[in-house]
């Protein structure tokens, strides 16, 4: 099954790579990529292939501006991709539906799933908590409109990026808010994304609902080489259980 065109909001296509499921399963799994990526990565390809083993359909989405979806990348932000998630979900009416976004993508999934009740489970990758800090570590010596993020010369650093991430500031206050199964998988060689991010997510969803924290010994940011089974190994049964419930 395909689902047709994907457009956000402003009529921009989202290009996503769908991977079948079992045809007697209603649920499916989207996949969503962190900043300055798209959804050709290694890790996701391998997520989907795993679940397909077990039977459970996946879609992997790229943001509008990032990869093969339409849009700019100046104007790409987390609020803009809140509400391009908001436009997946949409084109998959009547599914059950987790969601599963690395490094930024995770900020995006939070700030989804507290606003939107079709998500009924959440897994962030190595996920962003504290947005401003983020951007302080990252691009504290880089100029908007002059110099680019992440050394890619295609990803140009923008003052309404950085205004956005400073806006939200942290993701932290909005953990208390989600109401539906979540874990957390974090490298503890991560270079981008300090594993205290995601300890500081479980600290504030709080003992109601609280979420699992997984860290991986090792394993750096982009889940590289045999961090990537190891990533599947432990997101794929979790997410068996879940939607199996």
């Amino acid at each position: 099954m395909m689902f047709g065109d994907i457009r956000n909001t402003h009529g921009e296509r989202i290009a996503y790579s769908f991977t079948v499921g079992a045809e007697s399963r209603r649920d499916i799994v989207v996949i969503a990529h962190g900043l300055t990526s798209d959804k050709e990565r290694p890790w996701s390809f391998a997520l989907s292939e795993l679940l397909q083993r077990s039977g459970i359909a996946s879609i992997r989405i790229a943001f509008s501006g990032n990869g093969e979806s339409e849009g700019r990348f100046e104007d790409s932000n987390i609020t803009k991709e809140v509400a391009d998630l908001g436009a997946v979900l949409d084109a998959l009416d009547r599914r059950r539906i987790a969601y599963v976004g690395h490094s930024m993508g995770g900020a995006v999934g939070v700030l989804r799933a507290v606003q939107d009740a079709r998500i009924c489970a959440l897994v962030s990758l190595a996920g962003v908590a504290h947005t401003l800090e983020f951007t302080r570590r990252l691009f504290a010596d880089r100029t908007p409109g002059v110099d680019c993020m992440l050394d890619k010369p295609q990803c140009p650093l923008t003052q309404k990026f950085l205004d956005d991430l400073a806006v939200i500031e942290s993701v932290v206050p909005r953990a208390s808010e989600v109401r539906v199964p979540w874990l957390l998988v974090h490298g503890m060689a991560d270079e981008i994304v300090p594993v205290s991010d995601s300890a500081d997510m479980v600290a504030g969803a709080g003992d109601r609902n609280p979420p699992r924290l997984i860290n991986l010994d090792g394993v750096d940011h982009s889940f590289g080489g045999a961090g990537t089974e190891r990533m599947t190994s432990t997101v794929v049964p979790w997410l068996v259980e879940v939607l199996g419930q």
